[in-house]
């Protein structure tokens, strides 16, 4: 790419972390090279390493800045930063958290293309093992290449390995590039070593498989479908690979949304592939808020230690306030409740005291409606009692001030305490300030089912299949209800339904930038219904792609420019 890939190797180190640096030190192939990749040795731990490298991507706060504010779905909360989330001034192509992205991508896809490439050259390995050894390999490179089209569109595409520095480079069609990714995946599936499923026995947690493979290349064909690139058959292909995922892979969804992300069952039969992350400390880090540390438990995490009654502990979280829900979100997307579950199971609303000497305790007079046994001077509840409740329906004056507990009506919501999004939760980490050990979901299920619908309802297939589909992730989400038909709809009226049936059931997985960019709804969402106002004042057209970074341009010394984005 251009001259920083001379520290592009230095990933794989973490693979060779041992009791002292003399060992690291004696051991010449802690970085990756030609010669390296040939052995057996080099082989297994290059691929270790590309997995290794999603670690620095799924589950970092830099990919959730990019995928999740500045949407309809997420605004700015009060910790949260000042620049991409409102598409201002400030956000321009020396963005570091852009920039952070970029070189993930370009240094896991350089790590995969040595697997791929040497993999000939490998001996004492069975051809059985080395083909599923590059099979995995593509698969990871089909999602690295997959996340830089979907951000930048035209992007360098590199197909062999690159062991020096480079610092000429060019730009490549976005057609071409989905046409790489495309037959990385394809070739991914066609190998019959890849196992079939992650319930396919000793799959381990994280590894690829022909299910994951189908599943991101029906989201290939779908993204590509409303991209300039796309093809006449992009729907039909998309509907046809999320329909081989939920026919083959022996998956189903869970009976509860509440269990998706439960904590523990992070390999659940919906789950079609993770990002691992450790306990271990040492492959952690380098800090709190980047590096390898999974940090979404605490992105969402609300100022809730400053009311009465409560304090910081691991139970809630440490507040990272990065952002808060719109109120489209929470009372248009969320609104019905009755029959759709989703809303309370994706949403904490309710705080217990855990701070005995901070309860607030009733003064005089007494307010008007102040429940029996109020006493002046005395606390207003116990610890363990309910201390914040947000009853996401409007609350008067009066009762607000009669209540023992801080009662949030919506209109009180504000960017440091409102409904939090708790499926990354972590209560088993031993510190309140120690990121998360869960293993990221970033592809299940009734995702797979999401695609499916939305490709048949764009005319991959009839509208009876799109609307099988979306129904029954909707039926799930009207559990323990004896009737789930209730939550059935006659028909799909339009792709901004399918959008919010996405946020019903993905909210904050780490999606929703990609899903408006790719049916072309980021400025339509944002913008023209105003769904988010802070975003709204600022986003422009030229927005719906990320600039191309400023180190990236800078580094490309020789030979013609590297263009830039438009409107950058």
């Amino acid at each position: 790419m251009k001259k920083k890939y001379s520290c592009l190797f230095s990933l794989l180190s973490i693979l060779f972390i041992s009791a002292c640096n003399k060992q690291l030190r004696e051991e010449p192939h802690s970085i990756l090279t030609p010669e390296f990749f040939a052995t057996t040795q080099g082989f297994q731990r290059g691929l270790d390493a590309a997995y290794a490298g999603t670690r620095n991507l799924w589950g970092t706060q830099n990919l959730f800045t990019m995928t999740v504010i500045g949407t309809d779905e997420f605004y700015t909360g009060k910790d949260g930063n000042n620049d991409i989330n409102k598409y201002n001034s400030n956000y321009n192509t020396s963005n570091g958290t852009v920039a952070a992205i970029w070189k993930e991508c370009y240094t896991n896809i350089n790590t995969c293309n040595g697997v791929i490439e040497y993999a000939p050259k490998v001996t004492g390995l069975s051809d059985e093992q080395k083909g599923k050894n590059v099979a995995e390999a593509k698969f990871l490179r089909a999602n690295f290449y997959f996340l830089l089209v979907q951000f930048w569109g035209d992007v360098t595409l590199n197909r062999n390995f690159q062991a020096t520095p480079v610092t000429s480079s060019t730009r490549t069609p976005l057609a071409e590039v989905y046409d790489f990714i495309i037959q990385d995946l394809n070739d991914a599936i066609a190998e019959p070593a890849l196992p079939l499923s992650p319930k396919s026995a000793g799959v381990l947690p994280g590894k690829a498989t022909r299910t994951a493979a189908w599943h991101v290349l029906a989201k290939v064909y779908l993204a590509r479908a409303g991209s300039s690139a796309k093809k006449p058959d992009d729907y039909k292909n998309a509907y046809l690979n999320a329909m081989e995922a939920i026919n083959k892979s022996g998956l189903s969804l869970l009976p509860d949304f509440a269990q998706v992300f439960a904590e523990g069952n992070e390999a659940s039969n919906e789950v079609i592939w993770t990002v691992q992350h450790t306990s271990n400390l040492a492959y952690n880090g380098p800090n709190n808020s980047g590096g390898s540390d999974n940090v979404l438990n605490h992105m969402w995490v609300p100022k809730y230690e400053d009311v009465g009654g409560m304090k910081r502990d691991v139970l809630y979280g440490r507040p990272y306030i990065r952002c808060v829900p719109t109120p489209w979100l929470t009372e248009v997307a969320f609104g019905e409740r009755v029959n759709d579950t989703r809303y309370n199971k994706t949403f904490q609303t309710v705080w217990y005291s855990n701070n005995a000497a901070s309860i607030p305790k009733w003064t005089a007079p007494l307010p008007p409606g102040a429940p029996a046994g109020a006493v002046v001077g005395q606390p207003k509840f116990s610890v363990g009692d309910t201390a914040i409740f947000m009853p996401g329906k409007p609350a008067t004056p009066a009762q607000i001030a009669a209540s023992r507990y801080l009662l949030m009506p919506p209109n009180n919501y504000n960017i440091s305490l409102s409904p939090y999004m708790k499926k990354y939760n972590d209560t088993k980490r031993a510190d309140m300030n120690y990121p998360s050990v869960r293993p990221v979901i970033v592809y299940r299920l009734a995702e797979t089912y999401l695609v499916a619908a939305e490709a048949a309802f764009m005319g991959g297939a009839g509208a009876t299949d799109a609307l099988q589909n979306i129904n029954i992730v909707r039926r799930r989400a009207a559990y323990p209800n004896a009737n789930p038909a209730v939550m059935d709809v006659a028909a799909i009226p339009s792709l901004d339904f399918i959008l919010e049936e996405r946020s019903r059931e993905l909210c904050g997985e780490l999606t929703r930038w990609l899903d408006l960019v790719r049916t072309n709804k980021l400025i339509d969402r944002v913008k023209t219904k105003n769904y988010n106002p802070e975003a709204a004042a600022n986003i422009k057209e030229f927005h719906v792609l990320r600039p191309i970074p400023q180190a990236q341009i800078d580094g490309v010394t020789t030979g013609p420019a590297y263009p830039q984005n438009p409107g950058w």
